[in-house]
């Protein structure tokens, strides 16, 4: 793929500013799926009647559409990708709550909702989500330091953790916590200072401000 630095098309300006990095890990994920998905699901199919290549074919059918998704999701503005997650959040929020109601139990959990057609696991989609809306609240709290982004942040990550561990998704649930804290982290957070300033009430008061200025109970250095 070769673009003219010149040329202002929506195709070259998106070349020329994605993260190819980025790009290239999203596409080895994509060709290993594949490849777990041919070595994985023929055995799984076989077992419940289907043949060989039934999921396969599936995931297949499946990844032009999200490979589209994906494409046209990258090339809209920073402002309505903050948007499309909160909306997307919300929803799959939403959803996620619907499985202890009207899921389906697979092996003692409660992960999917049956649609016709198609199974839907509304955790994919509070993941990565709720990973920009994560990084909203951190940068608005920066940006606004009245803002209580990082207290936002906590409620939000104890009602997801909490359902997916109510499902249970323990896996799903370290997946999302990993996520945050490294948010966080970057985000000012020392990780060191929270099981000594989390002891008592003294400790979680000053975690709390904590969470409303990391700078400030927690002081950094010049250069790390």
């Amino acid at each position: 793929m070769k673009f003219a630095r010149i040329d202002q098309s929506p195709m070259a300006r998106w070349w020329w500013t994605v993260d190819r990095w980025s790009l290239a890990a999203i596409g080895m994920l994509i060709g290993f799926g594949v490849v777990l998905s041919l070595a994985a699901s023929p055995a799984v199919a076989e077992r419940i009647g289907y043949d060989g290549l039934h999921f396969v074919r599936r995931h297949l059918a499946m990844l032009p559409l999200a490979l589209g998704v994906m494409f046209v999701v990258s090339l809209q503005p920073p402002r309505t990708i903050r948007r499309i997650a909160v909306i997307g959040f919300m929803i799959g929020l939403a959803l996620l709550s619907l499985t202890f109601v009207v899921g389906a139990e697979i092996k003692g959990a409660r992960r999917w909702i049956n649609l016709p057609g198609l199974s839907l696991q509304p955790s994919e989609f509070v993941k990565p989500t709720f990973a920009v809306v994560a990084a909203w609240l951190f940068a608005e709290q920066k940006l606004r330091p009245g803002f209580p982004g990082n207290l936002i942040s906590i409620a939000l990550i104890l009602a997801v953790s909490g359902m997916l561990i109510k499902q249970p998704d323990i896996g799903m649930a370290l997946v999302v916590a990993i996520v945050w804290f490294a948010q966080f982290f970057m985000a000012g957070l020392r990780l060191y200072w929270c099981p000594r300033r989390a002891r008592g009430a003294r400790g979680r008061l000053s975690l709390s401000a904590a969470c409303q200025d990391p700078g400030r109970s927690f002081p950094r250095p010049v250069g790390r």
